[in-house]
């Protein structure tokens, strides 16, 4: 049985401000992808030069795409290829200029002129007596843990503010920790790799799980109870 050509097709985009993997069809034509890229890479399709690479590495492109009316799969576009956005009027659309950060003008104040401000976070902590300025009973009674009667393995899920979007693992941690004084931290497993570690933070392990599926929250920010594992949409255009 004959094997079925691929119709679509992973790869790296790279321009002098962004870089990102994408799956594209093989099937849209060199200007449809363009106006994909514009959205991406933020320089127009009419000053856009598409080459190919077989790595990031590679310094000869193997193929240049363009003849804005052939499929992309025209040029035998592979799998993590790297699609090379040149933009070849820089001057009309500020490539390379949103990431120079040395043509931005900065507003520095002096530690004196700093202290003297009302509307900071120095004078808003030393107005709340918070950090450093807080009494020793509160830097006491902030640094105690309370109880929580939450078992190990229990089911939960963390609140985000995107819709349809839920944040959902098991407790694997409950207890204070050493990155962070003041009050205890859960720490969660997600069922999907949205977390930010492993179990540990700054060298210590709190509970072990594979990368980015370990968490860390406060205890407020989790409900806990009969939360099933939920499958995530992925975009399928960027991965």
């Amino acid at each position: 049985m004959r094997a079925s050509n691929p119709i679509t097709v992973k790869v790296f985009v790279t321009s002098p401000d962004t870089r990102s993997e994408r799956r594209f069809d093989l099937h849209i034509t060199v200007e449809q992808l363009k106006n994909k890229l514009e959205l991406i890479t933020g320089i127009p399709v009419q000053n856009q030069l598409i080459q190919v690479f077989n790595g990031e590495n590679d310094s000869t492109p193997v193929a240049i795409l363009e003849d804005n009316i052939k499929p992309i799969g025209f040029y035998g576009l592979r799998d993590w290829q790297v699609l090379k956005v040149i933009d070849l009027d820089p001057a009309t659309s500020f490539t390379g200029q949103l990431s120079d950060v040395s043509q931005v003008q900065k507003f520095e104040l002096s530690e004196a002129e700093y202290a003297q401000r009302q509307d900071t976070v120095l004078a808003y902590k030393q107005r709340h007596k918070i950090g450093r300025f807080a009494d020793n009973e509160q830097d006491e009674t902030a640094g105690s843990a309370p109880q929580l009667d939450i078992p190990l393995g229990s089911r939960c899920e963390v609140e985000t503010s995107e819709e349809n979007f839920h944040k959902r693992g098991i407790v694997r941690f409950i207890g204070p920790t050493t990155f962070a004084k003041g009050g205890a931290w859960v720490g969660i497993e997600y069922d999907e790799p949205i977390g930010k570690n492993d179990g540990s933070v700054q060298g210590e392990r709190y509970f072990t799980c594979k990368p980015n599926y370990g968490v860390f929250v406060r205890p407020e920010r989790v409900k806990f109870g009969d939360f099933p594992p939920e499958e995530i949409d992925f975009d399928d255009e960027e991965m």
